[in-house]
């Protein structure tokens, strides 16, 4: 049926306007690990990263803006008990006659005394406390940032992307110490999670591709008793959820020594995957018969004809199961948290969790930053194979 102009019009608004949902979260996590961790639960949200720049003790410096002053205030000097000078920002009330109202910690109580201070500058009201932005893990030991007032019009705004997240993030969970003959090295762990899921996924795509494939031969271009019958009971097995076969598996894997190894991750691969045997089963069964009975009266063999001519002709749809598994493998968190019991074997998305806190208090920006490290191969993949994706997926099951 030939579409008429409002209606393929409406059609296809209908499709960006769900591209534009599908994709907000994505652009939204992009943003997010851009901004400055004091931006990120800002209300109402921002969607660009901001920066700040003001005067701190003299010097032009990129600033956190912490709140706007209320009320006329001083910033002033004092010294109590023969320690160092300290800096403290308190309302004009607070001082007279040369002394200031402090609090001072005495044992276990806060206790308000008058201490002679000299007034350092005076603050009026609507003037911002800003602190100097340190760029800096929070386990790194460094100086205190410091902090002044500054007037509305010394506090410059710009549009400032904070790449130092991603930094920040690749540091975040440590470093790997470790030893290769005679050369130590050192890495940050977030490059040992991405070599390890790297690990699994490649070495899953080549077992489940090539076993699937096998299995997939077989049931599509050679007739056995009973072909038909165990073809079903192969598909019935993805009705079957993990969740049933985890504690089994788990006792497999630990007969066979493999907890807190990567080979409980990618061994089962190379047993073929019931829904990857039937997309290549489908798509093995489009191409004509003709060419296997040729290569047959020449003399190949099964398997020559699987290996030489089966496969090459198939390169869409393998394509499609690598793809497939690539991305399973990659975002899987349920299997690495199950057999994996040592930090140097984590994949990244069992990495991911180091980014969280479980008593509040979690680096956010940090944690954006390397989810969207995460993200940002599995996109790159997709963008750069959707022509062989779509047309392996668009042909499996069409007769030729």
């Amino acid at each position: 049926m030939k579409l008429t102009v409002p209606k393929r019009i409406g059609i296809h608004t209908l499709l960006i306007v769900g591209s534009c949902l599908f994709i907000f979260p994505f652009i939204w996590l992009v943003t997010t690990s851009l901004k400055p961790v004091e931006q990120i639960m800002k209300m109402p949200p921002d969607w660009l990263p901001r920066a700040y720049y003001a005067p701190v003790e003299g010097q032009r410096l990129k600033v956190v803006k912490e709140r706007e002053i209320g009320e006329p205030s001083l910033i002033v000097r004092y010294t109590v008990g023969g320690t160092s000078p300290s800096r403290v920002l308190l309302p004009a009330a607070k001082y007279a006659d040369g002394k200031a109202e402090i609090e001072v910690r005495v044992a276990d109580r806060t206790e308000v005394v008058r201490v002679p201070a000299t007034v350092e500058k005076q603050v009026p009201k609507g003037w911002w406390l800003v602190r100097e932005k340190i760029e800096r893990l929070p386990q790194d030991p460094g100086p205190a940032a410091r902090w002044d007032c500054a007037a509305p019009d010394q506090v410059q705004e710009k549009i400032e992307p904070a790449l130092w997240n991603y930094k920040g993030a690749i540091r975040y969970t440590g470093y790997y110490e470790g030893k290769f003959l005679f050369w130590k090295y050192k890495v940050p762990m977030f490059l040992v999670y991405l070599r390890n899921t790297l690990t699994v996924a490649i070495l899953g795509v080549i077992g489940t591709t090539l076993s699937s494939a096998l299995a997939a031969y077989g049931f599509a271009r050679i007739s056995w008793p009973g072909r038909d019958t165990v073809f079903v009971i192969a598909l019935s097995t993805m009705m079957v959820p993990f969740a049933v076969t985890m504690v089994p598996l788990y006792g497999v894997f630990r007969a066979l020594g493999w907890i807190g190894t990567l080979k409980p991750l990618w061994v089962p691969a190379f047993f073929g995957s019931a829904f990857n045997i039937f997309l290549l089963r489908q798509f093995f069964r489009t191409i004509p018969q003709d060419i296997s009975e040729a290569a047959r009266i020449d003399g190949c063999s099964e398997f020559g004809i699987f290996w030489r001519i089966i496969l090459p002709l198939s390169k869409p749809a393998l394509a499609v199961v690598a793809l497939f598994h690539f991305m399973w493998a990659w975002n899987d968190f349920m299997g690495p948290l199950i057999f994996l019991t040592r930090q140097e074997t984590y994949t990244l998305s069992l990495g991911l969790q180091f980014y969280q806190s479980q008593h509040g208090g979690s680096e956010w920006h940090f944690l954006m930053a390397a989810s969207t490290l995460m993200i940002l191969p599995i996109v790159l993949l997709f963008f750069f194979t959707q022509r062989t994706f779509i047309q392996g997926i668009s042909t499996t099951g069409m007769k030729n």
